[in-house]
């Protein structure tokens, strides 16, 4: 058994043992994701500047199209590794399909979590933190393995870097604080 199986074992043997854990878990792993989509929307349409606004959004938009939409999808078709849940024959908390790394999710909320961290550090580290927790919580329900995690956690983070490293110039003149613009 190697490294990322064992982690694996150590965290979804925990679940299955208490039903306000596996509930909580389960609604990390599973509806976390659209409060975090929500909570954006509600940090980048309360900017005051229509091209702040377009921005923000466009930035995000990017890095979650590269990440998960193209590298996540491109890694899977040439790669194909089997759920926790599949390959060990386990009952997984929540649904899930396809091929298991890297993690759609890790990469989609990773790349929102350095997008956001350019425009307010402290919000992003939040969005690191809920990421990283929906992560545990995906391993935890069986369906990811943590290297998936971690993968996906760095093609989003890495997507989110080249885009914003891309966009940063049409992003100058906008008045933001000092993450844009000033080398990012």
């Amino acid at each position: 058994m190697g490294l990322n199986q064992y982690i694996f074992e150590l965290i979804y043997n925990l679940s299955q043992r208490n039903f306000a854990v596996d509930g909580l878990m389960i609604f990390v792993a599973k509806y976390l994701p659209y409060f975090l989509v929500l909570g954006f929307l509600i940090f980048a349409f309360s900017k005051k500047d229509n091209r702040l606004r377009i921005f923000t959004v466009s930035e995000a938009a990017l890095a979650i199209i590269l990440s998960r939409g193209i590298v996540t999808e491109v890694i899977r078709f040439f790669y194909n590794y089997q759920r926790p849940f599949e390959k060990l024959g386990l009952t997984a908390l929540v649904d899930a399909s396809s091929n298991s790394f890297p993690s759609g999710h890790a990469a989609w909320f990773f790349a929102l979590a350095m997008v956001i961290f350019y425009f307010s550090r402290r919000l992003g580290i939040w969005y690191f933190i809920f990421a990283a927790l929906n992560g545990l919580a995906r391993v935890y329900a069986g369906v990811h393995w943590p290297l998936d995690i971690l993968g996906g956690a760095a093609i989003g983070v890495l997507c989110a870097l080249l885009v914003h490293r891309i966009l940063r110039k049409y992003g100058e003149g906008i008045s933001t604080g000092p993450e844009i613009g000033a080398g990012g």
